[in-house]
């Protein structure tokens, strides 16, 4: 199985000294979107600094897309796989961890099975950035993971039925973009992911939503 994985992708060598610090500048940056997000939560938009408004920051990180992208991005640049479960838990648990204790130490709330969905996804988050470093391997099994993720991104980006495809949500078209960015390794690799990508949205979005 390890001869197997390595062929899809190499871990890398890094210094105990690098690993220590970008482990802990990941977490530190979970910790302050944590922190961020819901500070704009429990603040008025109208109060807002108007690039804030405008941006509508609040509402972009309340949706799962970004959160989505910034766990697929921590996995595929980390070194190692392993690397990969440690810095998307540290990413999450910075995050969540953060959030939460704000919500209830600061804006006195404790909304219970919110908190635990999103510690339950933080503990199960090393497996899928498992999976994910893959996506920047090479072979079928890359592409196959690629597509998956992309597929994901995309349904969180549009919504389509009979007589309509829409954006559901304007800024996380650029986080659609810049998965592309995140997974492109080759153009006639990229091209692979898009296609497969989009062609599994579109047979999952027919089999959930319209039932056949």
């Amino acid at each position: 199985m390890k001869k197997l994985l390595n062929n899809i992708r190499q871990p890398q060598s890094l210094s105990i000294s690098k690993k220590v610090l970008y482990s802990f500048l990941i977490f530190v940056i979970g910790v302050f979107l944590g922190l961020f997000s819901k500070i704009l939560d429990t603040t008025a938009s109208n109060t807002l600094p108007y690039f804030l408004q405008v941006l509508d920051l609040r509402n972009f990180l309340s949706r799962l897309g970004v959160w989505l992208f910034f766990g697929v991005a921590i996995s595929v640049y980390s070194k190692t796989p392993i690397r990969a479960c440690l810095n998307v838990f540290l990413f999450f648990a910075g995050m969540v961890g953060s959030y939460y204790f704000y919500t209830v130490a600061i804006a006195g709330f404790f909304p219970k099975s919110y908190m635990m969905i999103w510690i339950s996804l933080t503990a199960i988050s090393p497996i899928f950035a498992f999976i994910c470093w893959y996506a920047k391997g090479k072979g079928i099994i890359a592409i196959f993971i690629s597509s998956i993720i992309f597929m994901f991104i995309t349904s969180q980006t549009f919504v389509y039925g009979f007589w309509y495809f829409d954006i559901t949500y304007i800024p996380e078209l650029f986080i659609w973009i810049a998965t592309i960015f995140v997974l492109y390794q080759s153009p006639k690799q990229i091209i692979k992911v898009v296609v497969l990508g989009m062609v599994l949205f579109f047979a999952a979005a027919r089999f959930f939503y319209w039932g056949f």
